[in-house]
């Protein structure tokens, strides 16, 4: 595969972590770059992970798992993980004000680890595919995790000002867009 596939491959990756990122980004007050540069780091990171499994997966697939079987599920994992979150966001984002603490300046780490996977179960079944084809795999997974890295920092900072845009109703939007997200990956993957 050749470099510039590959940079597009990691690009097209990036998409829904950004997407998640600018929601992300909306609910937190007044988030500084070292807040959505650590978001950026941690979804990268996952990014950059979950291919290399998928690869090894895919090597070990002969003998043990269907690749066919990861590619069948990936997609309702995804979207139950990510409905599950934006549905905590909307039932918090919903309560009175009177109960809420305070507004998040910094999100969970598990929280967005267990995002950051949800968003990146697809490179999982992308680096089954990878194991097929003659590729650098330290190279596809390390540019999925840069652009995923780069996206969703941009992502949270765009989210900044969306979220001062429509201000404390943030969450009950960033809830909505985790189940928009987690409902596209479903039904891209079902057509």
């Amino acid at each position: 595969m050749n470099p510039i596939a590959l940079l597009l491959l990691a690009l097209s990756m990036s998409t829904d972590a950004f997407s998640v990122a600018i929601s992300k980004g909306a609910t937190l007050k007044n988030p500084r770059f070292t807040e959505a540069l650590r978001m950026g780091v941690i979804f990268g990171t996952i990014e950059s992970i979950t291919p290399v499994i998928g690869w090894f997966i895919g090597h070990s697939a002969t003998s043990f798992v269907d690749a066919a079987f990861i590619e069948a599920w990936d997609h309702w994992v995804a979207f139950v993980i990510l409905c599950a979150l934006g549905l905590h966001t909307l039932h918090e984002g919903l309560k009175p004000n009177d109960e809420k603490a305070e507004t998040l300046t910094r999100h969970s780490f598990f929280k967005l680890v267990l995002t950051a996977f949800g968003t990146s179960i697809d490179a999982m079944a992308v680096g089954v595919s990878l194991a097929f084809i003659e590729v650098n795999l330290l190279l596809a997974a390390g540019l999925i995790g840069l652009a995923t890295t780069v996206m969703v920092t941009l992502g949270v900072m765009l989210g900044k000002v969306l979220g001062s845009l429509i201000g404390h109703k943030a969450e009950v939007f960033g809830g909505f867009m985790l189940i928009a997200i987690g409902a596209w990956i479903l039904s891209s993957h079902l057509q």
